[in-house]
């Protein structure tokens, strides 16, 4: 059948109608509208957030400044220490130790950054007891096994020792082979020995020693606490002290790795390596230990909290997508598009998320600053991470409301209409 069969097809009086549509500008004022409508759920429900977010950047900042703060005090202490042994072999056995040269501290003191060196090493006395009275008490328990170590006079600043009382051996004392001795506060209260102003005596064995100081305490080689400390020389004129075991050396900050290498060659210039060399690790390593520890205990804190805060705006946003179906289905009625409303309670949730992550990075800033003002330290924080915080709080809030905003668009116009 033909057009003119038929006739002229008559035209559609009814208007195309257009395409639903909703400007940005319309689509932001709907959705602070909708956040401001009740301004309390709103403020509780950003609440979260704030608290994620601001742990998360309090967590980050603290583990900076915390991290910084420790390498600055492993500086003071460690990154000054070197220790040169002459153990062989794993745990110090397997082959025949090499001889520490008796001159060993004046050899180091030449190396450009040593401030302090000694030697020291455990003396054999043939078991023979420590005492403090000449005659043993048959009634009492007046004699001591104890550890007697052959030091140099340098060691008691390569140690950083300090005296409680009396003074530490010198050079001539060694030199002489003098019988003095200094006790560490352990090995002094086991002999009830106080003071040094009597010269009191204690007796290795059947030699007897004039004790001159007692330790306080020292930051290096802590077993000298708990033992009795004679000069090189009078341990090698009286046991047969061969050599040094330890070599404390006290460095520079900085200096530790040059004096790490050039300590064994200036002890041992033929066999340099058989020397067992012990220097702190670099500190950026440490800086990155100690921000890994923190961050893996306190991020777990922090992701816990966001998690609280996302899962708060995506409660209340389906709590108000239930609460306003009337007003979903009358837009619907009136032409919104589906789209239209996901996309308003989207940029609602991700609107409380945002503003949640700029008022959390603001109070995590000032928790890092606090902390460290409260601990005098330099607060130390990534200048991404409070720039990052907010981008991070509105993808919170933008996931947070994606199933209510599925929810919203979902709903029909009838059954909306009349469920409202």
């Amino acid at each position: 059948m033909t057009e003119a069969a038929v006739g002229p097809v008559a035209p559609d009086p009814r208007p195309e109608v257009a395409p639903a549509s909703m400007s940005a500008r319309d689509l932001l004022s709907e959705a602070v509208a909708g956040i401001f409508s009740r301004p309390g759920r709103t403020v509780l429900t950003v609440l979260g957030t704030v608290l994620g977010i601001g742990a998360l950047v309090a967590t980050l900042g603290v583990a900076k400044t915390a991290g910084n703060q420790i390498v600055g005090r492993f500086d003071e202490l460690a990154a000054t220490s070197v220790v040169v042994t002459n153990e062989q072999g794993f745990f110090g056995g397997g082959g025949p130790r090499v001889r520490i040269p008796a001159d060993a501290e004046e050899r180091l003191m030449r190396l450009n950054g040593v401030t302090a060196a000694g030697s020291m090493g455990s003396v054999d006395v043939g078991g023979a007891l420590v005492r403090s009275v000449p005659i043993p008490d048959p009634l009492a328990q007046t004699e001591f096994q104890m550890s007697i170590y052959a030091a140099s006079p340098g060691l008691f600043d390569a140690v950083r020792a300090t005296l409680r009382t009396g003074r530490w051996f010198d050079a001539g004392h060694s030199e002489r082979g003098d019988r003095v001795a200094v006790l560490g506060p352990g090995a002094a209260q086991r002999l009830n020995i106080g003071r040094v102003d009597q010269q009191p005596v204690i007796f290795i064995g059947e030699d007897p020693f004039v004790v001159i100081g007692i330790i306080e305490g020292v930051l290096r080689q802590p077993s000298l606490l708990n033992g009795v400390v004679i000069p090189e020389g009078t341990a090698r004129q009286l046991y047969d002290y061969e050599s040094a075991s330890t070599v404390q050396i006290d460095v520079q900050i900085g200096a530790a790795s040059l004096i790490a290498e050039q300590a064994p060659i200036a002890l041992n210039p033929n066999e340099p390596g058989l020397l067992r060399v012990q220097k702190p690790p670099e500190p950026e390593d440490l800086r990155r230990q100690v921000e890994s520890d923190v961050n893996a205990l306190f991020l777990v804190l922090g992701g816990v909290a966001l998690l609280v805060g996302a899962i708060g705006i995506a409660n209340v946003t389906l709590v108000s997508v239930l609460e306003r179906v009337g007003e979903i289905g009358l837009r619907r009625a009136l032409g919104a598009a589906r789209r239209h409303i996901a996309a308003q309670f989207l940029v609602e949730s991700t609107a409380m998320g945002l503003v949640g992550g700029v008022i959390g990075a603001s109070l995590g800033v000032l928790v890092v600053v606090g902390i460290s003002a409260a601990r005098t330290w330099t607060p130390v924080l990534d200048p991404w991470v409070p720039l990052a915080a907010p981008l991070v709080g509105g993808v919170t809030g933008l996931l947070a409301g994606v199933y209510p905003a599925l929810r919203a668009a979902r709903l029909e116009p009838v059954e909306a209409l009349r469920s409202g």
